[in-house]
């Protein structure tokens, strides 16, 4: 069977119950979980590490957007308000494409995230190109790599 998109653990977890899913079936996004115990202090905004990397069709983007309940639950925000994952993200060789979600506290407590819990959902989109687009570069590192 060919791959199309999807989700796959990076080599440093084991932890098939880190991978994505829908829980209903009208669900637009696949829930990323914490795959590890993470702590993050008052103010503190912290990479939390999901274990996972996703695969996905040219022409394809993986949207990570907050989950609803994180700043009335857990005091958490996704600081960058969407994380955009390139489809050339997946298996660079800084990190295999590990996603992380970028989350600030917003409480005046420290917010203890435990591995399994659901953090962010992902959602795979088609994207458009401009005319006249003549991007021709290479994907050379991981997280926020194409900024430098």
């Amino acid at each position: 069977m060919s791959k199309i998109r999807g989700f796959e653990l990076v080599s440093s977890f084991t932890d098939e119950k880190l991978l994505p899913k829908r829980e209903t079936a009208h669900a637009a996004g696949y829930d990323l979980k914490v795959a590890e115990r993470t702590e993050i202090a008052a103010g503190q905004i912290v990479l939390v590490p999901t274990g996972v990397k996703a695969y996905m069709q040219p022409g394809e983007v993986l949207y990570l957007y907050d989950r609803s309940s994180n700043p009335r639950k857990k005091g958490l925000v996704l600081i960058n308000s969407v994380g955009v994952i390139d489809g050339d993200y997946y298996g660079n060789p800084t990190n295999e494409g590990h996603i992380f979600a970028q989350m600030q506290n917003i409480t005046d407590k420290t917010v203890v995230l435990e591995a399994g819990e659901r953090i962010v959902q992902g959602v795979f989109a088609p994207f458009l190109i401009a005319d006249g687009d003549e991007a021709d570069g290479v994907r050379t590192g991981g997280f926020g790599s194409t900024g430098k």
